[in-house]
């Protein structure tokens, strides 16, 4: 169906006050960066979390919160600190395709990131002030972590939008990071990267909400239905198009819209 933009704004503007709410916080992955407040640990357990994102909640959080205990409730500590043997506690660690050889590598890209390159807000920004697109800024974030050794299978968990993927991880990653609405779900700790340069996390539940909404046509949940999404959700707000995941992830997942 087609509604008006009017119509459509007024009904997601709602939706985005009914479900942008904290007490919807616990049974969500950004739970677990939540339970910091040094922006590094926010930084490191928000894109471990998102990292992990993919299949039934619970099982994310779960799996999200061993990650943590494992790295001692204090992952930037950790991931500064740790050697060798502190890394052979994740020999064991699995969630679904992210295994331990995929865990302590994003573990010492993470540590080279913060030690080489001011960290990863820093990383993510380069090209931002250099007048390139978050797409772009997207890609360049994947060269930077991938710039050490390390084995092919761990490439998957970080997608390619040059290659048409969706980066749904990435992009729910960066809007926890740059939002700041003052609601209390999303961070809003960086503060170089403008929430309008933000692209909509696409999965299967907010493409099917699209679609009947009438805000994506493209079948498939690739790069180029995110880039169609988010253009049609910055006629509704310009300053802030990535608000509406929240209504568009809760009318899919609550409410079976």
């Amino acid at each position: 169906m087609r509604i008006p933009n009017d119509e459509l704004k007024d009904f997601l503007d709602k939706k985005v006050d009914q479900y942008n709410r904290p007490e919807f916080i616990s049974g969500d992955p950004v739970s677990i960066p939540h339970q910091f407040t040094l922006k590094e640990d926010i930084e490191i357990a928000g894109f471990l979390t998102a990292t992990l994102s993919w299949g039934n909640r619970k099982s994310i959080i779960q799996s999200a919160s061993l990650l943590m205990q494992l790295m001692e409730q204090s992952p930037y500590h950790f991931t500064m600190e740790s050697g060798d043997e502190d890394m052979k506690r994740f020999q064991r660690f699995v969630h679904r395709t992210f295994n331990g050889n995929d865990c302590t590598y994003f573990i010492s890209a993470l540590k080279s990131i913060y030690m080489h390159h001011g960290g990863l807000e820093c990383v993510f920004n380069e090209m931002i002030i250099k007048g390139f697109t978050l797409k772009e800024s997207i890609m360049h974030f994947r060269k930077i972590f991938f710039e050490l050794p390390h084995l092919k299978h761990a490439e998957k968990h970080i997608a390619d939008p040059s290659k048409n993927a969706s980066a749904k991880r990435i992009n729910m990653f960066l809007r926890w990071m740059v939002r700041n609405d003052k609601r209390g779900v999303d961070f809003g700790i960086w503060k170089t990267i403008p929430p309008s340069m933000l692209f909509c996390p696409l999965d299967l539940h907010t493409g099917n909400v699209s679609r009947k909404l009438g805000l994506l046509n493209r079948k498939a949940n690739d790069w180029k239905s995110v880039e169609e999404l988010t253009i049609r959700l910055r006629t509704l707000d310009s300053d802030d198009p990535v608000k509406y995941d929240f209504a568009l992830f809760g009318l899919g997942i609550f409410e079976d819209f």
